[in-house]
């Protein structure tokens, strides 16, 4: 069976180079989170025509990353606290779900291929410095490697096709700098280990946890921030 990566798409037509402009420039914050988007301007922008535009526009809805109201039209999705630690809730249970079947599906040159990518990880400053852990998007992102190595195509079409590009635009929206960046990173070690073992539920176990603390870090920070308004 052949699985299909969702960030390489497999023709690139003129609404596809639209469609990852548009995914980029929102996920960067180029287009910002709650604005409108008038279809006669972007249509203009990318010298495309309304319907090119609007094969975008949907692949743009299916991915989150707008949402459109009838009578009201089309806005990028507006990113909430609230929005952030539900996704963090469903990632918990897809995610150590991926990291089991990754366990048990994953190849050896796979996991090979994870734990050089670690080591390249390990080598970034601000990682030595333990104050941010940044991973670049696609083959980069331990989580993203994760998922495809599940070998699961439900999972993937979930977590990559659908989740994956506002689960990054929540990153960025919220920062980058956190400090768990070593922890964090050490959590990656010991779940390859778990995949490597081919102990699935460890992985699981370990995948679980991690995303949890995660998202009880932010919870944490939010805490402070609202502690610090009044």
């Amino acid at each position: 069976m052949t699985f299909i990566n969702p960030l390489q798409p497999q023709a690139i037509t003129t609404s596809d180079k639209v469609f990852e402009q548009m995914q980029y420039a929102i996920v960067e914050g180029k287009i910002s989170a709650g604005s409108k988007i008038s279809e006669p301007e972007l249509a203009k922008q990318f010298q495309v025509s309304r319907s090119t535009l609007r094969e975008a526009l949907n692949r743009l809805e299916k991915c989150h990353l707008i949402e459109r109201k009838a009578n009201v039209g089309s806005r990028v999705v507006s990113c909430t606290i609230e929005g952030l630690l539900e996704i963090y809730v469903v990632r918990e249970a897809l995610e150590g779900m991926a990291c089991r079947q990754a366990a048990l599906n994953m190849s050896d040159e796979e996991i090979v291929d994870m734990q050089a990518m670690l080591k390249q990880h390990a080598s970034a400053q601000d990682l030595k410095d333990g104050i941010a852990y940044y991973q670049e998007q696609g083959d980069l992102d331990f989580h993203y490697k994760v998922i495809l190595g599940s070998h699961n195509q439900q999972l993937i079409n979930l977590l990559c096709g659908q989740l994956y590009h506002l689960v990054r635009m929540y990153r960025i929206q919220f920062g980058m700098n956190s400090p768990r960046a070593s922890r964090a990173f050490d959590e990656h070690s010991r779940i390859i280990e778990a995949i490597a073992d081919r102990d699935g539920e460890l992985a699981e176990i370990l995948m679980r946890r991690h995303i949890a603390a995660s998202r009880k870090n932010i919870e944490k920070k939010i805490a402070q921030l609202q502690q610090e308004d009044k």
